[in-house]
């Protein structure tokens, strides 16, 4: 039995797979702030999931940049009180199994890229669009090789820009795109905003996160997803890219993310099974 599973700042869903192809409903719950506390939570909800069978191998995705051994948390706003938190090891003890870890954004895109929007491409850059701003480029069905992560959220796209609301840093991506960016700017959640001409404002700052990836990690295919896709126009993206996009003869397909929340269960299956296996 494999365990997989996607610790949010918000919400974690976890689930098992008996079979290493399909996978048992996901039980998800509110993600607590209190590291120890998750954690025993994280093993109460296994133990149910898994009527006492043993678990082979596991894996999953945290919000946030990780330590070299992917082991632990080395920062995150959602989840300032995981940071250097001993989470592999924890989890490896509670189940006696291999555990395998890496950012959250990294492992939906790995999933869309294998059994998502991604299907049939050998190098794939994701882009998630949430709460915060992140992705991972995946290459021959493997998250790339990467020392610490990929934070395409806090690229510079504007010198004197906005602040962002995570990290105070000015212009990043994130302070233009991002469900916490537009909350702060107009004070309400962002699927309360109708006025088409705030959406396509962030539609032309995504276009320039979007036109940097595709530089740094020339992709065969793009993969938007994220709750603020749901408003973003797709179409206005690859509009904008393509009249700024000037390097490269053509602009690579940009597509919607097709797992939705399940994104990061499916690309945690098929990270224990690649380490497993």
């Amino acid at each position: 039995m494999f365990l997989v599973f996607d610790i949010g700042g918000t919400n974690m869903r976890l689930a098992v797979s008996r079979d290493g192809k399909s996978l048992e409903e996901p039980k998800i719950l509110k993600t607590p702030k209190d590291f120890d506390e998750g954690m025993l939570l994280f093993k109460k909800t296994v133990l149910n999931l898994s009527d006492g069978e043993k678990i082979k191998a596991a894996a999953g995705g945290i919000a946030g940049p990780l330590d070299g051994k992917k082991e632990m948390l080395v920062n995150s706003p959602n989840l300032p009180g995981w940071i250097k938190k001993p989470l592999k090891k924890t989890i490896e003890k509670f189940f006696g199994a291999p555990i395998f870890i890496e950012n959250d954004a990294a492992i939906v895109g790995l999933g869309e890229a294998l059994v998502g929007a991604g299907i049939g491409y050998a190098i794939v850059a994701y882009i998630t669009v949430s709460t915060g701003v992140g992705g991972a480029r995946i290459v021959d069905g493997k998250i790339d090789r990467n020392k610490m992560g990929f934070e395409p959220g806090h690229q510079i796209i504007e010198i004197n820009g906005p602040l962002c609301p995570r990290c105070g840093i000015p212009g990043h991506l994130e302070g233009y795109v991002s469900g916490t960016a537009l909350w702060n700017k107009y004070g309400k959640p962002p699927q309360d905003i109708t006025d088409k001409k705030i959406w396509d404002e962030v539609a032309y700052y995504l276009t320039f996160g979007v036109h940097n990836s595709l530089l740094h990690w020339s992709p065969d295919v793009i993969v938007l997803g994220g709750s603020m896709m749901k408003s973003i126009s797709l179409e206005k993206v690859t509009e904008n890219l393509d009249k700024i996009l000037t390097i490269f003869p053509k602009a690579p397909l940009v597509k919607r993310a097709e797992l939705g929340d399940k994104g990061g269960l499916y690309g945690a299956l098929a990270m224990a099974k690649q380490h497993y296996e």
